[in-house]
């Protein structure tokens, strides 16, 4: 089954880095190993979107994902452990994330096509 899911995050609120933060995410900046990484794991669509310094991932994916196993992946890739690492530099700790304080899943409240 395919699903959607809505991740929140905070960035550090500079202007500086919220501009290196957004030129990491440029088509042929951010590395090939972080977006085929995404797309083995079965993410078919993603887009962040920022307001202010708070980020916002939707994701999409198809029958294959598992984010059980994208974490075990991810856990296991070099490559995604130095962007990890290279982002959190960027990022302001989310209470509400836990104790790694980033990347929050997002509960849907509203969906328009539920209203008759």
């Amino acid at each position: 089954m395919t699903q959607r899911l809505c991740l929140a995050l905070d960035l550090v609120d500079d202007a500086a880095l919220i501009a290196e933060y957004e030129r990491w995410h440029q088509p042929g900046v951010t590395p090939p190993e972080i977006i085929a990484s995404h797309r083995v794991a079965g993410i078919t669509q993603m887009e962040i979107y920022r307001a202010g310094n708070r980020m916002f991932m939707l994701i999409e994916t198809d029958d294959t994902f598992s984010e059980t196993a994208k974490a075990e992946s991810d856990a296991a890739d070099p490559h995604v452990q130095a962007w990890g690492k290279l982002m959190k530099q960027f990022q302001q700790p989310v209470p509400a994330a836990g104790p790694d304080g980033t990347w929050i899943e997002a509960t849907r409240i509203f969906r328009l096509s539920d209203h008759a």
